[in-house]
């Protein structure tokens, strides 16, 4: 049995080692390479791969992203690839068949290459993972919680207690009250993981939790001013202007 895989990743040193260390496998076809989500997501229909080695982080589309876009009759067996030891239990979630957390040896890939064999050689297609992405695709999942690295420890933050999360370089800062945490993330996958009834986007380089919101102030332009409870003030773009006041007016009493 010919295993065909495709390779996904937005590196592109990470998909040439891949590449490499399926050179030597005899049963393995790659089909082919994506950068970005949207690719992936239009190579995985058109050329019907078995196993996808699959980046978590890309741009636009992340990796489980990807994965809800397919339908589940085409979706392949999927080993998620990162960096980031964060999203292992999503991805287990979604019965991904292994997790590769960057760096990984050859021997680590040899296992993950091997249960995706095993997976093939079982079901031919992994059955179960279609009935879990339409109950996800029903009522969508958004954590609770976020560990943030601090020296040699983590600390544990309930995303109710964070008030708002500026961009900050290579990194997010997290405002707790007069506390601040820096997360080596980006806005746009914090944005991801962020229930989109409690979070929203106010400007290019920032996120507020809504109901920290005390005041709108309109500002030249379009934009707007935000303040919070604590006093900070934020812009708010014109540009997000329409999701913030959708809130408000959405939990607004009806009139009398």
């Amino acid at each position: 049995m010919t295993v065909r895989v495709l390779i996904v990743d937005d590196e592109t040193v990470a998909r040439r080692r891949i590449r490499r260390l399926l050179a030597g496998e005899p049963d393995v076809t790659v089909v082919g390479e994506c950068a970005d989500g949207a690719s992936a997501v239009r190579a995985i229909t058109r050329d019907r791969p078995d196993v996808a080695f699959l980046d978590v982080q890309m741009p636009e589309l992340d990796g489980f992203d990807v994965v809800q876009a397919i339908s589940p009759k085409d979706l392949p067996a999927v080993v998620f690839v990162t960096a980031f030891d964060r999203y292992a239990l999503r991805a287990f979630d979604v019965h991904a068949i292994d997790y590769l957390l960057k760096p990984f040896t050859r021997e680590r890939f040899q296992t993950a290459l091997s249960r995706a064999r095993d997976r093939l050689d079982r079901r031919g297609r992994d059955h179960n993972i279609a009935a879990l992405l339409e109950h996800l695709r029903a009522k969508r999942r958004y954590p609770d919680r976020v560990a943030v690295r601090a020296a040699d420890h983590f600390i544990v933050v309930d995303w109710r207690d964070v008030d708002w999360i500026e961009a900050a370089d290579n990194y997010v800062k997290l405002h707790l009250g007069a506390k601040q945490l820096l997360v080596r993330d980006t806005l746009t996958s914090i944005e991801r993981q962020l229930n989109p009834d409690r979070f929203a986007r106010i400007h290019r380089s920032a996120i507020v939790q809504l109901d920290r919101i005390a005041e709108l102030h309109p500002a030249g332009h379009g934009d707007a001013e935000v303040i919070l409870r604590g006093g900070t003030r934020l812009t708010l773009s014109r540009t997000c202007r329409e999701r913030v006041q959708r809130f408000f007016l959405s939990a607004a009493p009806p009139p009398d």
